[in-house]
């Protein structure tokens, strides 16, 4: 990470965890988070950059979403599988300028990045990692909107919908919440930075971890890396695979899924008390039978205590036992999803 950044923002009393914005000293943590108006400086994500002549085809081959309806106005959700059909990472993806860019977890960079160079074969494409240049704000909150206006002329209104400025490039990111990415160079950081924290309250990754999981957007990171198919964490509720495209890693596998009937198993938001956070790819089971039907596929410290998790689970379970699943001892206590699943 950006060592003048960093150091920027421990002198605003942040507090680190390796690349992770943990929270801010002195500054009062808000138990209403959804209702209150925050900044993150999102530290944990990463960009990927594809570039050349061949991009556009070379990633259709290889992602569920349609590059080619990136058009430098939108974002949206795409998933990159193996062979069969499950998920080795998930992005959100943009075009700007005469590039493609991914954001995922910087901790699964170096991983996805060896992995697509594999198949670039004499593509012309170029993929780079980004994630030092390119810095992430996270904004959120229900004047949001309103507090941007007051350093950028335009932004944006509806979800996915991108807008590029001079000196950013802003996403809004679905969910009930409005929330947006703020792209922006490590040159520029500090100066948008300073004109934005002072209309918002700043936060730290669990926060917008929480917001996130709120939105029902998933991750995958190395502990649940091909552990879904796609519509096993809702990507096609979040129109993050087109089923029109044609052929891409996976497909075959993917398709199935979807004509074949109903998916059998699928993500739903929950509650779990206690002290020990759960990870990402513990299982989930029921009380009257140790057999895993489910993993975690993430999780944040809830405002009010305890932690909110986004749970793949077997549909039939999440109808008939809902009151009887646990992680580890404690029972989960669901949560409306903020879409609908088929």
């Amino acid at each position: 990470m950006m060592t003048h950044i960093k150091t920027f923002l421990i002198n605003q009393g942040a507090r680190f965890d390796n690349n992770d914005l943990i929270d801010f000293e002195n500054t009062h943590q808000q138990t209403d988070v959804q209702h209150t108006d925050i900044i993150s400086a999102l530290f944990n994500m990463g960009m990927l950059e594809v570039s050349g002549d061949d991009a556009i085809n070379f990633l259709q081959g290889q992602l569920t979403n349609d590059i080619k309806l990136l058009n430098g106005n939108n974002s949206h959700y795409t998933g990159y599988c193996s062979p069969k059909g499950r998920l080795l990472s998930l992005f959100l993806a943009f075009a700007h300028r005469d590039h493609i860019h991914l954001q995922l977890p910087r901790s699964q960079i170096e991983f996805i990045l060896k992995r697509l160079k594999m198949f670039v074969l004499r593509s012309k494409v170029i993929i780079t990692d980004q994630s030092d240049n390119i810095v992430c704000i996270g904004v959120a909150g229900p004047n949001s909107l309103e507090k941007l206006k007051t350093i950028f002329e335009q932004v944006p209104n509806i979800s996915h919908e991108l807008i590029s400025h001079n000196d950013a490039t802003l996403v809004k990111l679905p969910g009930a919440l409005p929330r947006y990415h703020v792209y922006t160079s490590a040159s520029n950081f500090e100066r948008i930075w300073e004109g934005l924290s002072i209309n918002f309250e700043k936060v730290g990754k669990d926060a917008w971890d929480y917001l996130e999981i709120q939105a029902g957007i998933p991750e995958v990171v190395e502990n649940t890396r091909e552990s879904f198919v796609p519509q096993m964490i809702n990507l096609d509720a979040l129109d993050g695979i087109n089923f029109k495209k044609g052929c891409y890693t996976g497909q075959e596998i993917v398709a199935r899924t979807h004509y074949l009937g109903t998916v059998k198993r699928r993500t739903y938001i929950a509650h779990i008390d206690g002290t020990d956070q759960p990870k990402s790819g513990e299982e989930i089971n029921l009380s009257t039978n140790q057999n895993a039907i489910g993993l975690i596929v993430r999780s944040a410290k809830a405002p009010n205590g305890g932690f909110d998790v986004l749970v793949e689970i077997r549909v039939e379970n999440f109808i008939e036992n809902k009151n009887e699943i646990k992680w580890k001892s404690e029972t989960l206590v669901f949560k409306q999803l903020p879409y609908t699943l088929d």
